[in-house]
């Protein structure tokens, strides 16, 4: 009985589309170029998750294989509240990438997508709030990296 509750089960996740979270399935890319700036933080993440999912990543653009180019990704912070004396006491952390997709026999599809955090200010612990600062920004990265392999795991 426990064996059939447990097939039940699994043939109803596999028949509904559920895939473990950042196993995705992207079977429309067996291979893939990566153009980004040398040494991007994010285009590793990028990388590194297309491997995760099987995707061959190509050393050069080919006519016929898809081409991922990371055009920016910038960080902007904007003051949102101050001490009484007139120090910065919180800023909003705005984390925008723009990245464009080629398809074989297809015009250039633009993206652009932007990730947002709060983050308080302590001048009396700056090294602290500058370590902590460091571990925001890789954790908008890595979702930014997420966010577009859901985005090319949806294209057709």
């Amino acid at each position: 009985m426990r064996w059939l509750a447990l097939l039940l089960c699994c043939s109803l996740l596999s028949g509904c589309g559920f895939h473990l979270r950042g196993n995705l399935p992207l079977s429309q890319f067996s291979a893939i170029h990566v153009q980004s700036e040398a040494h991007s933080e994010l285009s590793r993440l990028l990388t590194q998750r297309l491997q995760q999912n099987q995707v061959e990543l190509l050393s050069a653009p080919r006519q016929d294989a898809p081409m991922l180019e990371l055009i920016s990704d910038t960080l902007e912070r904007r003051t949102l509240s101050l001490f009484a004396n007139g120090q910065v006491a919180e800023y909003e952390l705005i984390y925008k990438v723009q990245y464009r997709l080629t398809m074989p026999e297809a015009p250039p599809q633009f993206y652009q997508f932007e990730l947002y955090r709060d983050y308080q200010d302590d001048p009396n612990q700056a090294l602290a709030k500058a370590r902590e600062l460091d571990l925001l920004l890789a954790e908008l990265r890595q979702q930014a990296a997420n966010r577009m392999i859901r985005q090319l795991g949806r294209l057709k």
